[in-house]
């Protein structure tokens, strides 16, 4: 067997700003790589999370060039979800908004069109952004697939389902809400995260924010739970994600499988690890059986970061297999 791809070398921005996108937002973005290079842009996961340094280096830099970008009120954006309540601003914070933002950035760099690529939450954005604008996406690179239907959402933040696969988790994740309200977990946790007292959002963010870094990985990463947790981020991360899942994501129930079918003249790969406990193997395959096209890869001992070794050698083969096109 070949020797697994990993990571580019660290490279820096050659390129930053910040995009007023209206509704009081704006925008984090960075261009790195080759700016002559074929145009590519990465959406984040969460919804939440924000952009890291690794994650411009699952590209060829000397043939890619590289758009990352901070959806509202994540990571480095403005205002953050950390420091606002503002219900107009929360309003304007949706599944198509952020669309429009990328469609928005995209304009704005003066790009045609460019690959789109997407892991976990960013693969539900990244199929609703191509199934909207078709015509301005040359590839799709997407991982641990995640369509915010209700049996997903369910799987992962309500009772029945991963309480079995980790008891002791599930112990920490449900202790900050009233043992009264825990057969309706999402609702509850919004209340607790929402509420403008630290002493009441703080332990619930953690709490959220923590028991997804958890479970992510087949082995444990403890840098990773550790940077999960610190206040801010925790606060923004939580916050971010519930907002979105007791919203349903703005999304009619199956609607991105619904419509997958417009993707069918997309060159499309998906990345699914067969371990993955976050966002479970199913969608991936409902999703590869109405795109029978894609390059659709099982990775047989991995979970559901991108980092873990084995998704990150699919993907990198998928992002050097395109670079060329």
């Amino acid at each position: 067997m070949s020797e697994l791809r990993t990571f580019y070398p660290p490279i820096e921005p050659y390129d930053t700003f910040h995009l007023p996108v209206g509704d009081g937002h704006e925008i984090y973005v960075e261009q790195s790589g080759n700016p002559e290079g074929k145009p590519v842009v990465f959406l984040h996961g969460g919804p939440g999370s924000g952009t890291s340094p690794n994650q411009r280096r699952v590209f060829d830099p000397e043939r890619y060039r590289i758009v990352l970008l901070d959806q509202r009120m994540a990571g480095r954006s403005r205002p953050s979800a950390a420091t606002t309540l503002d219900p107009g601003v929360w309003a304007t914070n949706t599944t198509w908004h952020l669309v429009a933002d990328i469609e928005a950035v995209r304009e704005h760099l003066g790009i045609d069109r460019w690959q789109v690529f997407g892991g976990s939450w960013g693969s539900c954005l990244a199929l609703a952004y191509a199934e909207t604008h078709p015509e301005r996406v040359t590839e799709l690179v997407l991982r641990g697939i995640f369509t915010l239907r209700r049996r997903e959402l369910a799987w992962t933040y309500e009772r029945g389902h991963l309480e079995h696969v980790y008891p002791d988790l599930w112990a920490e994740f449900v202790a900050p809400v009233d043992p009264a309200r825990r057969d309706e977990m999402q609702i509850a946790y919004h209340e607790l995260l929402f509420d403008p007292d630290p002493a009441v959002h703080l332990p619930a963010a953690k709490a959220w924010s923590g028991f997804e870094a958890r479970i992510i990985t087949v082995q444990p990463d403890e840098e990773g739970y550790r940077k999960a947790v610190e206040d801010a981020q925790a606060v923004s991360f939580a916050r971010i994600e519930n907002h979105f899942f007791v919203n349903s994501g703005w999304l009619r129930e199956g609607q991105l499988l619904d419509d997958a079918p417009r993707l069918a003249d997309i060159p499309t790969v998906i990345v699914q690890g067969r371990l993955d406990m976050c966002t479970p193997a199913r969608t991936a395959f409902e999703l590869a059986e109405r795109l029978p096209g894609a390059d659709f890869v099982v990775v047989p001992d991995a979970g559901h970061a991108f980092s873990e070794p084995g998704n990150l050698d699919r993907l990198v083969r998928a992002t050097d297999a395109f670079a060329s096109r």
